[in-house]
């Protein structure tokens, strides 16, 4: 194996993290701000990019390429300096699955959204994937870019809510609304396709396009984007509640409390 070979273990069932275990000199990269706790004898140190690359304009224009994704410009390494195994813990932003990815067994690349990646094994390559066809790109949701894990090693990305993982046979079509795709293995085609009928359009409430995603390979799929999470506690909190199943209405607001 080229990248760093960790173990780990999960705790939680939906506000999940990962406790990494690191052997001698083992080292593991992560998202900033998704780190929870570690053991004496680790190092932590914070580099451009993924921390893969030597020379200054490499490290840069890795650093940049994570910028294109919205991501931050500087990744966190955290290395085992001690004799014996220490341990790190890194959790999700948001309640949701933590998925282990064994790049060695799928295809050592993984397609995922831009904001879903967590932590892995040192030597993993996060970059981007840019989308080769124009009506992804304008109508996907999540523009020309996502991000792409690259290497042998372990990588570990996060989701909203509960995660559900397919197979697809070759051509078999599976579609998806855009916001529920975390990932899926480089041998998938991704597209975007209309939703089609003007009542689906106005009134379906779902948006004009979702994805389709093309087999051979497998996709992970999230039950709770956070973006649609976002949209409701904003509806919520802005817009006038609906006083269902209360006689009281309004009235009954006031004796709540609200």
């Amino acid at each position: 194996m080229n990248n760093h070979e960790i173990d780990y273990k999960l705790f939680g069932e939906e506000m999940q993290c990962v406790e990494i275990e690191l052997d001698p000199q083992e080292a593991v990269i992560a998202e900033p701000g998704s780190f929870m706790m570690m053991t004496d004898g680790i190092s932590m140190q914070t580099l451009f990019g993924d921390g893969n690359q030597t020379g200054f304009m490499s490290k840069l224009f890795t650093a940049g390429k994570r910028l294109l994704t919205g991501e931050n410009l500087f990744m966190t390494v955290y290395t085992n300096q001690s004799y014996d195994k220490r341990q790190v813990t890194f959790a999700a932003p948001y309640a949701g699955k933590i998925i282990p990815m064994d790049l060695s067994k799928l295809g050592n690349r993984i397609i995922c959204q831009k904001d879903s990646f967590l932590c892995a094994a040192k030597g993993v390559e996060v970059g981007i994937e840019f989308s080769k066809k124009l009506g992804t790109g304008l109508f996907g949701g999540e523009g020309f870019i996502m991000q792409k894990l690259e290497g042998d090693g372990m990588a570990f990305v996060h989701s909203g809510g509960h995660v559900i993982e397919k197979v697809l046979q070759p051509g078999e079509i599976l579609k998806v609304d855009t916001g529920c795709i975390v990932g899926f293995t480089s041998t998938v085609q991704y597209d975007i396709q209309f939703v089609g009928g003007i009542k689906n359009t106005l009134f379906g409430g779902e948006g004009m396009f979702y994805a389709t995603l093309r087999g051979p390979g497998k996709v992970w799929i999230q039950t709770l984007p956070i973006s649609r999470l976002a949209g409701r506690i904003l509806a919520f909190g802005t817009g006038r509640r609906k006083e269902e199943g209360s006689i009281l209405g309004g009235l009954g607001n006031i004796l709540d409390g609200d």
